[in-house]
């Protein structure tokens, strides 16, 4: 490599020489060297570029004859923190001697970023004297874009295979768009009920975060609301002056956010998941590049979301029953020994009850099954409106349901009008395709720790109970009492 590098800088500094002592009299030669993609520029002993060839001078923004008459340096040209990076590394050449080759450069400007890969070399006189500095530059931008999109997203897809919290894998999405994008701040909404909730935002204010939680989609509400409803991309150049941001501008103008893209998240089937919103301090629209990086995020997004609610549905589906939605026999053991173990540690009453329907095989073998289930879907619904927050309603099996109430201190008096409200509910009328139905209920109840100290005698004792309701003429509540419980 060091071989090729010299007799490749042997030739450009040849070249070089020849124009810094001699200027580019040759037309066909500054034909060519106008009309290749790379650019091609001198530089003096002191800093002054002495050529430019057309390429040099666009990516600048400058027009072709811009050097005509001119003693440029690069801070002439270039924004201050760009110019005085490429005037160290210049400077550092013609103090060494050490070129440079096939160097990578990121370099943003006007609020966009750009790569770009060449080589730079002293130019040396006659006697060896360094006179000045030589360089060949390409634009590669496009291919560094997608090395770098490849990278992320193999990254990000592997968070997603090895299980990684979906907040974790949302904020990474986000992050990642930041780092390769310039002066650009991320947001992933998440849809739910029809509002857009924060998923990440790790560089967006609280202030604004806090704001925006939970807005309502809509065609006139903001990039993302519209994005939403409209379900396609929707890029807003100026927030202040966008009628989509009328309601908010104080808001984005309060944080500078002058600009905002925003390009739905789709699932699987198309469904609406959410979105992913771009957030600039300037006033423009987004190049096909960074199109391109959006199109990527909301891609991960996607993914990341889809697969997270599959596996909530999974385990959804796993632990709660299919037709009430409550929770099922095998989450309720595991529900039942941690109020028992919270209960023991906190001095807490725990309260098991087990509810049967009265003469529901009659509902059936009359009614037909649907009815039934119907009937089963009335009383979850029932018992669910009944009870509290901090309570657990669960379908054992059939017709059979039980609820583990968990109260501070003692309530047995509130546990019991509880009960009492669920057996007035059940009773009443439950309105079918044609007509109604009426059905009631038993249910017994034991306490924690007066009754048992274990899930499995507390629901013994209860299940003792629930039939001793059945004795007594059904349509009842009743408490577990040793009386009636003994030999249990």
């Amino acid at each position: 490599m060091r071989e090729e590098n010299g007799a490749r800088s042997f030739g450009v500094q040849a070249l070089a020489t020849d124009f810094l002592t001699n200027g580019l009299a040759d037309a066909r030669l500054a034909y060519l060297l106008n009309n290749i993609p790379e650019m091609v520029f001198l530089k003096d002993i002191d800093g002054y570029y002495t050529y430019m060839n057309a390429a040099a001078l666009a990516c600048l923004g400058r027009p072709a004859d811009f050097m005509q008459g001119r003693r440029l340096s690069i801070y002439d040209m270039a924004p201050p923190d760009v110019a005085r990076r490429i005037d160290i590394m210049d400077r550092h050449i013609m103090t060494t001697g050490e070129g440079l080759y096939e160097a990578e450069e990121r370099v943003a400007m006007d609020g966009h970023v750009r790569w770009y890969s060449g080589t730079r070399i002293p130019v040396r006189d006659d006697k060896g004297e360094i006179v000045g500095l030589a360089g060949i530059s390409r634009d590669i931008t496009a291919a560094k874009w997608q090395e770098t999109l490849r990278h992320s997203h193999a990254a990000l897809l592997e968070m997603i295979v090895h299980g990684q919290p979906l907040t974790s894998i949302l904020e990474a999405v986000v992050k990642t768009v930041e780092n390769m994008l310039h002066n650009l701040t991320g947001s992933i909404l998440l849809l739910e009920q029809n509002r857009l909730w924060n998923g990440a935002a790790p560089s967006l204010p609280d202030s604004y975060t806090s704001l925006i939680n939970g807005v309502e989609i809509g065609p006139g509400i903001g990039s993302c609301g519209a994005a939403a409803w409209h379900r396609e991309a929707v890029y807003v150049s100026d927030t202040f002056q966008d009628p989509r941001w009328t309601e908010s501008v104080d808001v984005v103008m309060r944080h500078n956010l002058r600009s905002c893209w925003s390009t739905p998240i789709l699932g699987n089937g198309g469904v609406l998941l959410g979105t992913f919103a771009l957030y600039s301090g300037t006033v423009r629209m987004p190049t096909d590049i960074e199109k391109e990086i959006i199109d990527m995020a909301t891609n991960i997004a996607g993914i990341a979301i889809d697969r997270r609610r599959a596996e909530e549905r999974v385990n959804f589906m796993a632990h709660h029953d299919p037709l009430t939605g409550l929770s099922n026999r095998n989450l309720f053991w595991s529900q039942f020994r941690r109020a028992i173990h919270e209960a023991r540690r906190e001095d807490r009453l725990v309260a098991i009850t087990y509810i049967d329907l009265d003469n529901f095989k009659q509902i059936n073998d009359v009614h037909g099954h649907a009815v039934g289930d119907e009937v089963l879907r009335s009383l979850a619904e029932r018992i669910t409106s009944c009870i509290r927050a901090s309570d657990i309603a669960v379908r054992l099996g059939g017709d059979e349901f039980a609820i583990i109430f968990s109260n501070p201190k003692h309530d047995e008096p509130g546990i019991l009008r509880r009960l009492e409200a669920i057996r007035q509910r059940a009773a009443e009328p439950i309105a079918l395709e044609s007509g109604s139905i009426s059905v009631t209920c038993s249910s017994g109840t034991a306490f924690y720790p007066g009754d048992g100290e274990t899930p499995e005698a507390l629901l013994a004792k209860a299940d003792a109970a629930m039939y001793e309701a059945k004795k007594q003429g059904r349509n009842s509540v009743r408490v577990f009492e040793q009386t009636f419980g003994d030999g249990i």
